[in-house]
């Protein structure tokens, strides 16, 4: 299938063109008495893109056998349309078929072929008829490879005619001539084309082939032939050409022989002497150039200037003659290219474009990212202004668009000289239009905007000046009212914006802002420009706002932003920068608001951004800066550690992007400066904080007084400063921070946004001075400060937070110095005013929630060293706290990670607080509220809703609401494979975060609801009393100050009971218990006896008869003790188990939730699940199978009890987890691992793969009744985080399983064969199963142990019971 758009010719022949479609011509009847006669025919551009000179240009028409062609036309350079008034006669039947070509001729006189083909195409006799009548032209697309090609359109006017008119018609082309004629013809013809395709298609093929036809056309003309001239032209021209392109200059003698044999035979008179002669010239410049024989020239120049005496001053030929003599003044030989002064320069033409074509061209180019393209345009605008001279009307519009152009490429490529010449362009082209002339005003506003341009890449404040004088100058211009106001109104208010940054004169952002909520009136919804003044209005509010403070400003501005966004949509070329400015307004507004959506939002934004300005795009680095600023804020909200190091990752390549001399350097250097200045205090090392330091001058420096940014360099250094002061006790340091920040509050007077924080800065280095020296006019002046800082920020300001703490700091200061008048320690007024800035700082609501939980912390370590009344409070407001931060972390291994992180005796201490102001109530509430956090979590999003459903029509809604918000956040996130792009890590983070705020919401609604006040809070301390309605629990409490034991009962007040031990001597005890042998055990089971279990004992003998069940709810080290097996172990000596039948609880909360009936099944469903080899396993477990025939056999038959045995291969992951989620009894016989790393990891191995807690957690196990866990390690918690209480028995107990029976330590597989025997007897031995015996049932099988003396100690007491 041919191109559409090629009409390049073939060797021999011609293809042609295809113009636009046309109609069937069978539409049009003539009468056998009218002919058909073209009156006039209509050619537009015909010079556009020709790379040679024409001497003229002619139609050929062919139709029927007969050919006829128009005479040959010159043109001058202002000359658009060619027209011809010659008459020819068509056939009179509309479906005849006419060829037509438009070519044009490389001679005047003698016309040795047809030329160069400019356009061919074949149409109808009626389809020109209806075209003529309709005035509908033919419309030509520019050819293969070219930007633009001649000829872009046709016109033909046809009439019909009676045959009785006499008008003239050309007479119709002999067709008679010799075969060396037609030879002739045909090679040069040939040439022609191949030479046109060569100049578009660069193929060598075809410029080889065009002078090999040109060679046969010459040989066949002898030297009397009226047409050698031409033939000997051609070839010259073809031969130039090829020297040009192959840089074989020193062929150039050829072509100037040719030339000058052809001008020998072209003498003074004749019509083509002048083309000969200016090619000759440009010939012999070329080889001047490349030899620098003076002669050359010399010759050249008489040949131009006899050029200049003959040819009009419009023709083609005497512009070209001017700008060859113009360019070969300009430079001397050698210091130009040949191709500046040959017709082979690239993607330049000897023939300029009208003003008009280039304007097009501009147009045309200005919609396509093509460089290629774009230096052609470009190339063809500089050769026009060689022809166009100032007296020209073009010129303005030439120069207009080249500066255009130049500053697009400058963009592009930051080539410095594209954008001076643009400015100098520019320059002149405003010149051309004086005071008075109509374009003014348009060329002021682009000289404006290109000086404002070279100000942003440069830093010249002189262009900033000038361009807002010629901005002044063109909006006066421009008065309401005028079409072109808004754009002198946009760019005015930009440039007056910007200058307020780098002077901070506020009347000239108070002018920008006025300015351009003009301009936007002036784009309404639906204009095309509306975005970008959006973008600017927005710019210019968040400016104001952080010089100003009104909060209306920031919202204004993050809405355009918003709208400006959604008027970029993907694939708009300002999409990225759209969504940079809506990141930023949102970041800002984090930091005043701390909505932590606005955050995430942010960071999402900018990765978009960054995404769009990949390697090699001019604004990547403001990206990459802007992407790290973003990540830091978030490491300082949250502190994750992959924030920071994204964050210096990214801002140390934007540091390379800003070379010195960038005017974005010292915004980079400061960046970096602060995100290494952060992991220095993270982790980092000596050495990064120096580099921090270092940077940070470098930034400074490049700010001097007056700069806008020069009070955020003076602040980072003076933080820098101080820490190393800390660091290494340089008091230079500590001085000098001072120095600049009393700069920095200068530089921030009453209104600015940032003088609380300079204020609250400048307050925390002289606290830190006044600790070195102890003068009291640092503390003084510290208060003071910090009491204005306070005073200048919003009720609901976020920073209102660390104003607080800072000034309860300052306040214990006054405390321990006794400065205010009393002495060290005796001042009570500022201890309890420290007190209360903690407290409020605590209940800074838009705070972040680990601001507020570190500030608790601290209110608890000063309340707690001082013994301060709000002790207390700030326990519960720190638990508080925490449970809030636990419920917005998304998995539970980091929940896990961050109990890890605070403070692990929390609940402990809290309760020890509690019981020292007599308050036991309170000390069991809030160690209920403090432990098993991560499990609290879980059950919260599991709890049942049935009394709730029947409360009418909204709480049907909140419970569906309360269901469906728990599913998902049940589920967990989605774990994200190694790799996965922290764009969407980030997206899913935040999805649960506000998943956790919705289910919030729901919560408080129901807690709206009669009877339902206390939903989901921690209970109060009459609601766990019901945990002990079966029997007394004893709660243990280990914490630094004491060691209490609490006897819970149902009816009754609980009773505390000092314990005769401490925290130090329990952490020996458990490091005793893991020694082996028997006397070893023995020792630290007596020494349990005498100093933990014996007290509780005898307060007991109150309450519980000897026989009756008891529960431990141990905290903190008492977790790894075996209560159950404490005694004096000596002939007639006391134990615990002489006394009552212990059970375990890991919080009182899962007893009672144990404890919930559910409708039983008549009969049970009994799973024993075993694996003797499990995945990866050296050893073989060959108790396992024996131990689950054992216990089938022990079971009470059908239909009491039905059984399934899942081992071997069976028992895999999926086939563990299917047997447990369809039976209600279970019974594990494996290997079982308790990871004290990540104790969720902690598992039951099977054939293929762990059965782990975590998976556990996510089963619904309420409707669950007994599991016996025949496993190492399935009842031993984490170190790190006792309290907790995460290992496999709790899990399963949380997962809703009422009785569990599981192991502290290894066990083997003899012990396990006796206990189990002796369990399931006791358990069912009568043909009934009740979980609620399994208690007991242990407690005889172990016994019957004691009795075996063959069974060690250690595994007699490895068995304990959990639940009711």
């Amino acid at each position: 299938m041919p191109d559409p758009l090629d009409d390049t010719p073939q060797a021999l022949g011609e293809e042609s063109s295809h113009p636009e479609h046309r109609q069937d011509p069978g539409e049009t009847h003539l009468s056998g008495m009218q002919q058909v006669i073209i009156t006039a025919i209509h050619v537009t551009d015909v010079t556009l893109g020709l790379r040679r000179i024409p001497a003229g240009f002619h139609v050929v028409l062919k139709t029927e056998g007969a050919e006829f062609q128009t005479s040959n036309k010159p043109v001058h350079v202002d000359q658009a349309v060619v027209e011809w008034n010659e008459f020819i006669l068509l056939p009179c039947e509309p479906s005849s078929i006419v060829r037509v070509g438009v070519y044009a001729s490389f001679e005047l006189g003698p016309m040795l072929c047809r030329g160069e083909v400019l356009r061919t195409f074949e149409i109808s006799v009626g389809e020109l008829l209806d075209r003529s009548e309709k005035s509908r032209p033919i419309i030509f697309q520019p050819k293969q490879e070219e930007v633009v090609s001649s000829c872009t359109s046709l016109v033909v006017r046809v009439e019909r005619r009676s045959d009785e008119n006499g008008a003239a018609v050309l007479c119709p082309l002999t067709t008679f001539m010799s075969d060396d004629i037609r030879a002739l013809l045909l090679r040069t013809d040939a040439g022609h084309g191949l030479l046109a395709r060569y100049r578009r298609m660069q193929n060598h093929r075809d410029l080889d082939q065009s002078i090999n036809h040109f060679e046969h056309a010459l040989d066949i003309c002898p030297m009397d032939h009226p047409c050698r001239p031409a033939a000997l032209f051609n070839l010259a021209t073809a031969k130039f050409v090829n020297c040009q392109a192959n840089g074989t200059h020193a062929d150039l003698d050829i072509p100037i022989s040719l030339f000058q044999d052809a001008l020998d035979l072209r003498p003074i008179g004749h019509l083509d002497r002048p083309v000969t002669q200016l090619h000759l010239a440009i010939s012999l410049l070329s080889r001047f150039v490349k030899r620098g024989f003076q002669t050359d020239a010399d010759t050249a120049e008489e040949l131009l200037s006899e050029i200049l005496d003959v040819c009009r001053a419009n023709s083609h030929i005497y512009r070209a003659a001017l700008l060859a003599i113009e360019t070969s003044a300009l430079h001397p030989a050698g210091s130009i290219d040949a191709n500046d002064l040959g017709q082979e320069r690239p993607a330049a033409s000897i023939l300029p474009l009208s003003p008009n074509q280039l304007a097009y061209l501009a147009e045309w180019c200005s919609r396509r990212d093509d460089p290629h393209t774009s230096d052609e345009v470009i190339s063809l605008h500089y050769d026009a202004l060689g022809y166009y001279n100032t007296m020209h009307d073009g010129r303005g519009q030439l120069l207009v668009n080249l500066s255009a152009m130049l500053i697009t490429r400058f963009m592009r490529r930051r080539n410095d000289k594209d954008l001076d010449e643009a400015i100098t362009l520019q320059r002149e082209a405003l010149a051309l239009h004086p005071v008075g002339h109509t374009d003014r005003s348009m060329s002021l506003s682009n000289l404006a905007a290109h000086l404002a341009t070279r100000f942003r890449h440069r830093n010249r404040v002189e262009d900033l000046d000038e361009s807002i004088a010629l901005g002044r100058e063109a909006l006066a211009l421009c008065r309401v009212g005028h079409t072109y106001r808004s754009l002198p109104l946009n760019n005015l208010a930009v440039q007056l914006s910007t200058r307020f940054s780098r002077r901070g004169n506020p009347e000239d952002l108070d002018e920008a802002i006025a300015l351009q909520r003009e301009a936007l009136a002036l784009h309404p919804v639906g204009h095309p420009d509306r975005s970008k003044v959006l973008e600017n209005l927005a710019n210019q509010l968040s400016t104001h706002f952080h010089n100003r403070g009104n909060a209306d400003d920031l919202d204004e501005a993050i809405a355009l932003q918003s709208e400006a966004l959604a008027l970029c949509p993907v694939g708009h070329p300002d999409r990225s920068k759209s969504l940079e400015n809506l990141a930023n307004r949102l970041s800002t507004r984090f930091d005043h608001r701390g909505n932590a959506e606005d955050l995430d939002e942010a960071v999402a934004l900018q990765r978009k951004a960054l995404a769009l300005r990949p390697v090699g795009h001019p604004d990547r680095f403001m990206s990459l800066m802007n992407l790290s600023n973003r990540l830091s804020i978030r490491f300082h909200d949250r502190e994750n550690a992959e924030d920071l190091n994204e964050a210096i990752a990214l801002q140390r390549e934007s540091l390379a992007l800003c070379p010195v001399g960038h005017i974005e350097r010292s915004k980079s250097l400061e960046n970096l400066a602060d995100r290494l200045f952060t992991y220095s205090e993270h982790g980092g090392n000596y050495t990064d904080l120096e580099e921090a330091i270092a940077l940070q001058r470098e930034a400074l420096a490049l700010r001097p007084v007056g700069h806008t940014d020069r009070s955020k360099s003076l602040n980072n250094l003076g933080n820098e400063l101080s820490v190393r002061f800390e660091q290494r006790g340089n008091v230079e340091d500590l001085d000098e921070a001072i120095a600049l920040h009393r700069e920095v509050l200068t530089l921030r007077p009453v209104g600015h946004t940032d003088r609380s924080k300079s204020l609250q800065n400048l307050a925390a280095h002289l606290s830190t001075r006044f600790h070195h020296r102890h003068n009291k006019e640092d503390l003084d002046e510290a208060r003071e400060n910090l009491h204005c800082a306070l005073t200048l920020l919003a009720r609901h300001d976020p920073r209102r937070s660390v104003a607080h703490v800072s000034l309860a700091i300052v306040y214990l200061s006054f405390h321990r110095s006794g400065l205010d008048g009393t002495g060290s320690g005796e001042d009570a007024d500022s201890l309890n005013a420290a007190m209360h800035h903690f407290k409020a700082a605590a209940n800074v609501v838009s705070g972040s929630l680990l601001h507020r939980l570190r500030t608790s912390l601290l209110w608890v370590r000063h309340a707690s060293q001082y013994s301060h009344g709000t002790e207390l409070e700030a326990y519960a407001t720190s638990m508080q706290l925490l449970d809030a931060y636990m419920s917005a972390t998304a998995s539970v291994s980091s929940r896990h990670d961050t109990m890890k992180v605070f403070l692990s005796t929390l609940a402990v201490d809290a309760a020890s607080c509690a019981l020292r102001s007599d308050d036991v109530c309170r000390a069991v509430e809030l160690l209920e509220q403090g432990r098993t956090v991560i499990w609290t979590q879980m059950t919260r999003l599991r709890t049942p809703l049935d009394t709730l459903q029947t409360r009418g029509d909204h709480a049907m809604t909140l419970v569906k609401r309360f269901r469906d918000l728990s599913s998902l956040l049940d589920k967990g996130p989605a774990i994200h494979a190694e790799g996965t792009p922290r764009l969407g890590v980030e997206a899913e983070e935040a999805r649960y975060r506000r998943l956790v705020e919705d289910w919030n919401k729901v919560v408080e609604e129901i807690r709206k609801i009669e009877d339902f006040s206390r939903f989901l809070l921690p209970p109060l301390f009459s609601d766990l009393q019901d945990a002990a309605r079966d029997g007394p629990i004893i709660v243990l409490i280990a914490s630094k100050s004491s060691c209490d034991a609490i006897i819970i009962l149902c009816k009754q007040p609980p009773t505390s009971i000092p314990l005769p031990t401490s925290l130090e001597k329990l952490h020996i005890l458990v490091d005793k218990l893991q020694r082996t042998g028997n006397s070893a055990l023995i020792k630290a089971l007596v020494e349990l006896w005498d100093d933990v279990v014996c007290p509780v004992v005898k307060n007991l003998g109150k309450f519980a008869q000897r026989g009756s069940r008891i529960w431990w709810c141990p905290t903190s080290v008492f977790n790894f003790l075996p209560l159950h097996a404490a005694g004096e172990y000596r002939p007639n000596g006391e134990s615990l188990s002489g006394h009552y039948i212990s059970s375990y609880t890991p919080s009182l909360t899962a007893l009672m939730r144990a404890r919930r009936s559910h409708s039983k099944s008549p009969s049970v469903s009994f799973a024993a699940i075993g694996q003797k080899r499990p995945a990866g396993a050296s050893f073989t477990l060959n108790g396992v199978e024996p131990e689950l025939d054992l216990v089938l056999s022990l079971l009470p038959p059908p239909p009491a009890a039905s059984s399934t045995k899942i081992t071997s291969v069976d028992a895999t992951k999926s086939g563990a987890l299917n047997a447990l989620r369809n039976n209600t009894w279970v019974h594990f016989a494996c290997h079982g691992t308790q990871k004290y790393d990540e104790p969720f990891n902690s598992a039951f191995l099977m054939r293929d793969q762990p059965l782990s807690l975590l998976d556990i957690t996510q089963m619904d196990l309420s409707r669950h009744q007994f599991a016996f866990l025949s496993a190492c390690e399935t009842a031993v918690g984490d170190i790190q985080t006792p309290d907790e209480v995460i290992h496999l028995a709790a899990g399963l107990q949380f997962a809703g399983v009422k009785s569990v029976v599981g192991t502290l330590w290894e066990v083997n597989d003899g012990t396990v064969q006796h206990l189990v025997k002796a369990f399931y007897k006791n358990l069912c031995g009568d043909g009934t199963m009740n979980s609620k015996r399994a208690a007991r049932a242990l407690y005889r099988a172990v016994q019957s142990l004691a009795r075996d003396k063959d069974i060690p100690l250690d595994q007699r007491i490895v068995f304990i019971h959990i639940g009711i």
